[in-house]
């Protein structure tokens, strides 16, 4: 599939019309079968665990705030793998899938917004943590329900309206270069590619979005396990220390998962952006990392692990009283 054509700056204003063409893996013809069957199937497994963990959050009645944030979390990440991987199938299926202007804004701000919402979940769970271990006394009355619910509502409007921002910002420059965009989903650094705008100044929005939904919610995690190494050193009994970690290590495990990767792809100068490794990296981070939640959080997590074993034994229950019910019918 060919580019049609370089937009211009007078051809802004028309941008509902104009079109990318989002050229994925096209260059690996003799493997995009492989690669079309490898995503789709990791694409279900991950869709299938997310759903699996957030329907047995909603149907435990009594969630603590690490389930509730563990619901939201597999949420986010149910949003998050259809707005990039469908898309990127569809790119590999017909070797290059065009977007329109408006449609790649709408998946770059949904994939910033959801990315940034996940950032500023793992903060809110990182605090969910530093009082259970550093203020066990008091974690009922401070981890409320109110609270809880404002801090999700605020995770989802603060990254929606950095994400709008820098949609915004980012497609208000001229684009004078071939429409074709080196990547299986709008991603921010690739469509930056493809202004004609010289020096920094198009990586400003980029660097102040990365501030707001990376750096602050980092820090704020940050300080969190700095609390929580301090209250630890004060704990004599090995095994106390072993179960206050037990309680963090899935966190951070989710936690330089996803960091790691944002890391790597956003904080770093335009110069050095190469599309073949980006989108190595970006593999990662929209199909690997999706899945390893529902591993990392079902395996590490005790309240989700009771929860599916009461889903089971319910599931199980119900099977035999059908099939007794079916052999009263046949006597």
């Amino acid at each position: 599939m060919t580019c049609k054509g370089c937009m211009e700056r007078d051809n802004v204003s028309s941008g509902a019309t104009m079109e990318f063409i989002l050229l994925g893996f096209s260059e690996l013809l003799h493997l995009r079968v492989l690669l079309f069957f490898t995503f789709l199937i990791v694409h279900l497994i991950t869709l299938a665990g997310n759903m699996m963990i957030f329907i047995a959050v909603v149907m435990e009645p009594s969630r603590p705030p690490m389930l509730f944030f563990l619901g939201q979390l597999s949420a986010v990440e149910l949003c998050y793998t259809l707005v990039i991987v469908p898309k990127a199938l569809l790119s590999l299926a017909v070797g290059g899938s065009p977007i329109s202007m408006l449609g790649c804004a709408a998946q770059m701000h949904f994939f910033v917004a959801l990315g940034g919402a996940e950032c500023f979940l793992l903060a809110a769970m990182a605090y969910d943590r530093y009082v259970a271990v550093c203020q066990p006394l008091r974690y009922a009355a401070l981890m409320g329900e109110g609270l809880c619910l404002h801090l999700a509502l605020a995770c989802a409007l603060g990254a929606f309206t950095v994400a709008l921002g820098l949609t915004v910002a980012v497609f208000r420059l001229p684009f004078c270069q071939p429409c074709c965009i080196d990547h299986f989903f709008c991603d921010v650094p690739a469509v930056l590619r493809l202004a004609c705008t010289q020096g920094y100044a198009a990586e400003l929005a980029l660097l102040a979005a990365c501030v707001l939904l990376l750096l602050l919610p980092f820090l704020l995690i940050l300080a969190s396990y700095l609390c929580i190494a301090v209250a630890l050193l004060g704990v004599t009994s090995l095994v106390g220390r072993g179960k206050a970690f037990s309680t963090c290590i899935s966190h951070l495990a989710i936690t330089l998962l996803h960091y790691g990767c944002a890391t790597f792809i956003y904080i770093r100068p335009k110069s050095n952006y190469s599309p073949a490794r980006d989108k190595v990296v970006s593999l990662v981070y929209t199909n690997v990392t999706p899945l390893m939640y529902p591993l990392i959080y079902s395996l590490r997590n005790k309240e989700i692990r009771g929860i599916l074993r009461k889903m089971l034994r319910k599931k199980k229950i119900g099977e035999l009283g059908y099939y007794q019910s079916c052999d009263v019918c046949v006597w």
